[in-house]
């Protein structure tokens, strides 16, 4: 309880006693009761609804027990400090209220020890149009939606009840308001861990993380405190059209660390470099004119990728996809998906290419003709196509031979090779 020799100039000394005959003659110093101020008190009854207080006036005040933060423990003979509002309402007595003491007693406790940008412990009362209410101790301060967290807030009930520190951003004397922040408060916090993760982070340094967002170009990971950047690019050595193929929110992941921007804040970060790189090793997995198996996994008009293993891909150029037909698509030869074997033809490990033929896996049946069927050979074929020049002639596994038309006759001048041959 506050006493004279210790009360602030708000408080009121009502030690003096009167007599009697002075309260009979309504001598009392009604002055010494200064409206509008603090005063000390005692409970002598206590009601269902409140409880009389003497301020040492002629009569008792009442104090509702709505005012009462604890009433069922509210006892007589407690000693309280009430606000004065007026000497006699209209019951002709004292009306006081506890409430406003109070309130005035924390705001004035919280505004002497704390200032704007002070750092002060609240709890998340209820909440109100624009924001939450939040107890400082007795001093309610409002806390604006934008403030309350650093990302959007979904549901502002789940905040309710709860504990946390808070920022003073205004203080208003004239109003008796206060505008506090939990949101600066983190980012300051959340800047304070970032700034301390960038010097203990190294390159080629493997950290945990959780994937916090997913974008077409890449994601961003959770370090615990800084968000990296881990573009599709160094997610896997093989291929793959979008990141959620291997990642998903949510998920925890170890990467490498690429490259730190300390004045930028930056990282970037690697999936793909904390295995070895698949090319390293590529000429001595893949020699020269060796038959090899892999999917098809993407078609170009001019060729088709083949995937040999992940992060290895050869192309079959379409010209190096048959001996004797002329294709012009290689989706007429090869499907996605579809596994094939080929010959590696050539191997460029700097510019990460391996040519890859599907004709290379027979001998080249030119070469077999020639050996077959020497110069001076009689044989037999079919006519399968005419032309104002000649005939062409099936001799064997879609080989065709042309016979011009200046060679069909040695006695007479042929003018259209079907005066001599017919198809079939």
């Amino acid at each position: 309880m506050t006493t004279a020799a210790n009360a602030p100039k708000s408080y009121v000394d009502l030690s003096a006693t009167f007599s009697m005959e002075d309260l009979l003659l309504g001598n009392e110093q009604k002055n010494d009761f200064v409206e509008n101020t603090i005063i000390s008190g005692k409970i002598v009854e206590k009601r269902n609804d409140g409880a009389l207080i003497d301020i040492g006036y002629k009569s008792e005040g009442f104090v509702p027990a709505t005012e009462f933060r604890n009433w069922e423990e509210v006892q007589v003979g407690d000693e309280i400090d009430v606000f004065l509002e007026e000497t006699e309402n209209e019951n002709s007595m004292p009306g006081i209220s506890l409430q406003r003491a109070n309130f005035i007693k924390a705001w004035d406790k919280i505004t002497g020890e704390y200032g704007e940008n002070s750092i002060i412990k609240g709890l998340m009362k209820r909440r109100v149009k624009g924001g939450i209410i939040i107890d400082l101790n007795g001093v309610e301060a409002f806390l604006p939606g934008s403030q309350i967290d650093i990302g959007p807030v979904k549901n502002m009930d789940d905040y309710i009840g709860k504990e946390y520190d808070f920022k003073i951003l205004k203080i208003n004397q004239d109003r008796k308001n206060i505008v506090v922040s939990r949101r600066e408060l983190l980012e300051e916090s959340r800047k304070d861990r970032r700034l301390t993760l960038l010097k203990e982070m190294e390159v080629n340094q493997i950290r945990k993380g959780v994937v916090k967002n997913i974008t077409d170009f890449g994601a961003f990971i959770d370090l615990g405190g800084i968000d990296g950047l881990l573009h599709i690019t160094d997610m896997s050595w093989g291929r793959i059209s979008h990141p959620n193929e291997m990642l998903e929110i949510g998920q925890e992941i170890e990467v490498m660390i690429l490259d730190i921007d300390n004045d930028k804040e930056r990282v970037s970060l690697g999936l793909k470099q904390k295995s070895k790189n698949p090319w390293d090793d590529v000429e001595a997995h893949y020699a020269l004119n060796s038959t090899v198996k892999g999917r098809i996994v993407n078609i170009m008009p001019y060729g088709a990728f083949v995937e040999l293993e992940q992060g290895v891909e050869g192309l079959i150029h379409v010209s190096e996809m048959s001996w004797t037909k002329r294709v012009t698509k290689a989706g007429d030869i090869v499907s996605v998906g579809e596994e094939v074997e080929a010959v590696v033809i050539e191997i460029n490990k700097e510019q990460k290419k391996i040519s890859l033929g599907l004709r290379q896996k027979t001998r080249n049946p030119w070469e077999v003709l020639a050996e077959k069927y020497p110069r001076g050979s009689k044989i037999t074929g079919k006519v399968r196509n005419m032309t104002t020049y000649g005939a062409f002639v099936e001799i064997e596994n879609d080989i065709d031979g042309m016979i011009h038309i200046s060679d069909m006759s040695w006695t007479r001048k042929i003018n259209n090779p079907n005066e001599v041959l017919k198809v079939g």
